[in-house]
């Protein structure tokens, strides 16, 4: 079987945990035997069609040509689609209807809601990573049921035998609150986690790559006042000292909007870390009641859920659950199984 991957074509230069998905994937999915291919749209037109099935990674805009095209020439194809919104089902539907109508008397009017309602009805099956996202994929954007199947995300072992002293040699800090993600972009909410976390007399990392914005000024700009607080702007996902962070950690912070459910947060919870997360978008599925549940649009509701995870005692109730339900192979495996249905129908 071979199966051609294709994202956004600035994943790559944005990293992240989309990125980190569509390259574990494609690994483990090879150690099952199948032959994976990340799309080269340089390549002729024979060669990119030389393969039995696509599997698109995102729902956007920047996927409905390609899975337009697809759809037209009966080509099959899956789709992860990276979609999630705390707007209501309702909403979502109302917007496709209006979509839809007004596509009847003009183009150029666009919805976000229309285009990944476009993608998933032409998918031949839904790959969603919770069943939040599930669920709003099918009772917002009228999807049936029987095209989708949340395949959760995974995490690598590597992160359950992490060396905290790398890091601890480096930065001189350990049991410290710890943050990876984006640093600027609204919906990691890192400038409230900042003004939380200058409410907290305790050592704290922010460990992410600069995305230019207002906001990011105002995370560096305020992060500089809190003695306490070290920014890192960017360590590789694939270096050992990321994951040595993880494992100095005591607490990870990740109160954003929401989550799907945030692979740092799954990489820190497998490294021993406690969890204090949005409980938005799916993130329940993957830490049950073994994390601190926050309010991402209360500072102090933030505040009060890190100062709780401080206080607990930590034990290997959850990396031991990470362990056993969300390591790549298995993902691989789930997916596996999805592209011999699609294939066999």
């Amino acid at each position: 079987m071979k199966v051609t991957l294709a994202c956004q074509h600035a994943l790559p230069m944005r990293h992240g945990g989309a990125m980190t998905h569509i390259l574990q994937i494609k690994k483990h999915l090879e150690k099952l035997g199948l032959e994976m291919e990340l799309i080269d749209i340089w390549k002729s037109r024979e060669d990119i069609f030389n393969t039995d099935l696509f599997h698109l990674h995102a729902s956007n805009i920047s996927l409905w040509d390609l899975a337009g095209y697809l759809h037209a020439h009966k080509t099959k194809f899956v789709v992860t689609p990276i979609f999630f919104t705390r707007r209501s089902a309702p909403i979502l539907r109302m917007t496709c209807r209006i979509d839809s109508f007004l596509q009847n008397f003009t183009q150029g009017v666009w919805s976000s809601y229309g285009t990944t309602q476009d993608i998933c009805n032409w998918a031949q099956h839904i790959l969603p990573n919770t069943s939040a996202e599930a669920r709003l994929i099918r009772d917002g954007l009228s999807i049936p049921e029987n095209k989708i199947t949340v395949i959760p995300n995974g995490v690598e072992k590597r992160f359950a035998k992490a060396d905290p002293e790398l890091f601890y040699k480096k930065y001189g800090v350990k049991d410290f609150i710890l943050n990876v993600g984006h640093i600027g972009v609204p919906r990691k909410k890192t400038l409230s986690l900042i003004r939380a976390l200058s409410k907290i007399d305790h050592p704290a990392v922010i460990i992410g790559r600069i995305f230019p914005s207002k906001e990011a000024d105002l995370c560096l700009e305020e992060g500089k006042k809190n003695k306490n607080l070290i920014i890192i702007t960017g360590i590789d996902h694939d270096s050992p000292m990321l994951a040595s962070a993880y494992a100095a950690s005591s607490v990870f912070a990740l109160p954003a909007m929401y989550e799907t459910p945030g692979i740092a947060a799954i990489e820190a919870g497998l490294a021993g870390a406690k969890i204090v997360i949005t409980p938005h978008g799916g993130t329940k599925d993957y830490f049950k009641d073994m994390a601190t549940y926050v309010d991402p649009y209360s500072i102090t509701s933030i505040r009060s859920g890190i100062e709780k995870a401080l206080n607990e005692k930590s034990d290997n109730q959850l990396k031991n659950y990470i362990e056993n339900n969300f390591l790549w192979q298995k993902v691989a495996e789930l997916t596996a199984n999805i592209y011999k249905q699609v294939l066999e129908n």
